[in-house]
């Protein structure tokens, strides 16, 4: 079973800012582009941090007085962004990275777990080559129903016997029903069904009725 990896959703021209890119010519991509965040690079395409819209914010946030706001190194990194005047001082390092193998479920991980919208994605030498975000991730949730089906036909029921066991799929939930008579295999069959990409959850309606099934 091939599970999509970051490769497949990610965008690839991206957009990306030297390290002395200067505060105004950063913010005016941005807003030209549509987009949010910004790789920042060194000479050799290398990922070097990342420039979003909170690090360009705090210099506007500072202006009335927000140097008070906070304390500690909280205050004390807010204050530096608002003082930046180029990429290099402005973003935010070092970047969370993803490799473009890594599996869509590996991406979903890291994003949540730094709590960002969205990340690099460098080869094996840290130069970037593309960048992925959670709506890019929820793109494998816009496979067809028919497509998720045939997935868990041909690649799920490998382990029985397909001509007693049917597969719906609605909205991305998969329904197994029908008698599998290695019982033993249903546990598994159950949560091979909910691997794919794009399958929502999975409702087992599997026959457990010992009648006519293998001990």
């Amino acid at each position: 079973m091939r599970r999509r990896t970051v490769n497949d959703v990610m965008t690839k021209g991206v957009v990306s800012a030297y390290r002395g890119a200067c505060f105004k010519d950063i913010v005016q991509v941005m807003i030209k582009r549509g987009i949010t965040a910004m790789p920042v690079v060194d000479e050799g395409h290398r990922v070097a941090g990342v420039v979003s819209e909170s690090d360009l914010l705090a210099k506007e946030e500072h202006k009335d007085g927000g140097r008070r706001r906070w304390f500690g190194r909280r205050r004390d990194r807010s204050w530096a962004k608002a003082r930046a005047l180029t990429a290099e001082d402005l973003m935010t390092a070092p970047a969370i990275t993803v490799r473009p193998e890594a599996t869509i479920v590996e991406a979903a991980r890291l994003l949540d777990e730094h709590r960002i919208k969205r990340m690099p994605v460098t080869d094996d030498q840290n130069r970037l080559v593309g960048i992925v975000s959670r709506r890019d991730l929820l793109s494998v949730f816009t496979r067809t129903d028919e497509e998720i089906r045939d997935e868990v036909r041909h690649e799920v029921f490998a382990l029985a016997d397909p001509t007693e066991v049917s597969v719906y799929v609605r909205h991305g939930v998969v329904t197994l029903s029908g008698t599998m008579r290695q019982r033993d295999l249903i546990p598994i069959v159950v949560r091979l069904a909910a691997a794919p990409d794009g399958v929502v959850g999975v409702i087992d309606d599997l026959n457990r009725d010992m009648a006519g099934a293998e001990p």
